[in-house]
């Protein structure tokens, strides 16, 4: 026995309804799409100003006070000798993993955030960075022509704004530290001179007196990096403020 199906009746009525939703909807996502997705490169997502992209570095502002190598947890940054003797830093990318301690420790903001976060390397070697090169703002060929922010209130949707959004962040920069290293306690000094060596700038002088050593400051060179207060193992040295007669 052969079953015959019937095909359904046609109803005008309900055919044009049905299509009247569906231009409707596509209306809707022409007007105002209801996708949460950004397009990049032709879109860039709004960046906090504290986000964390690839650091930026201005060598006037260091005073080589090492702290940004000694608080790196991931052993990221080496400092550079110049022709001068002065140390400043630079970054090894394969290492780095944008904590950011070394630009929240920097006594005088010579270490800077970024919003750029798109960077290729050609390959391992070129990923490791040197003050040089951090100084100038790495070349972002940029395709977007918008600027895209998730709005949470109610539904997710996405506002888009046609404009660009500045990758580097502009912030007053700290005054720069006023102190210069004196030794407080010389009765304590052991005459190791770990101090003078390792002066990033030469600040300190040494001078034996019989079987006694005396310590000097040139106040002219002495950035108040602090790196003798921390290396001195008796305590001898301290940062005092610059006296005004002094900094004259």
């Amino acid at each position: 026995m052969v079953k015959v199906v019937k095909p359904p009746e046609k109803n005008l009525v309900r055919s044009a309804i049905g299509h009247l939703r569906a231009i409707t909807e596509v209306a809707k996502e022409v007007v105002n799409p209801g996708t949460i997705t950004i397009h990049y490169p032709r879109e860039r997502r709004k960046l906090p100003d504290n986000f964390r992209g690839i650091i930026l570095f201005e060598k006037e502002d260091c005073i080589s006070c090492f702290r940004c190598a000694h608080i790196c947890p991931a052993n990221a940054i080496q400092m550079y000798p110049d022709d001068k003797g002065r140390y400043y830093p630079g970054v090894d990318y394969a290492k780095c993993i944008l904590c950011h301690f070394c630009v929240d420790s920097c006594p005088t903001a010579a270490l800077k955030p970024s919003k750029i976060h798109d960077v290729a390397f050609k390959d391992v070697e070129s990923m490791e960075v040197t003050p040089d090169q951090m100084e100038n703002v790495p070349e972002v060929v940029r395709e977007d022509e918008k600027t895209v922010e998730y709005d949470f209130e109610g539904d997710i949707k996405l506002i888009k704004r046609k404009e660009r959004e500045e990758l580097t962040v502009e912030f007053d920069k700290p005054d720069r530290p006023k102190f210069y290293a004196i030794p407080e306690n010389p009765e304590n000094c052991i005459g190791c001179r770990l101090c003078m060596f390792s002066c990033p700038v030469d600040a300190i002088s040494s001078k034996l007196e019989g079987t006694k050593v005396s310590l000097t400051t040139d106040f002219e060179k002495c950035t108040g990096c602090g790196i003798c207060v921390r290396i001195c193992p008796t305590e001898v040295l301290v940062l005092a403020p610059v006296r005004e007669e002094v900094s004259k």
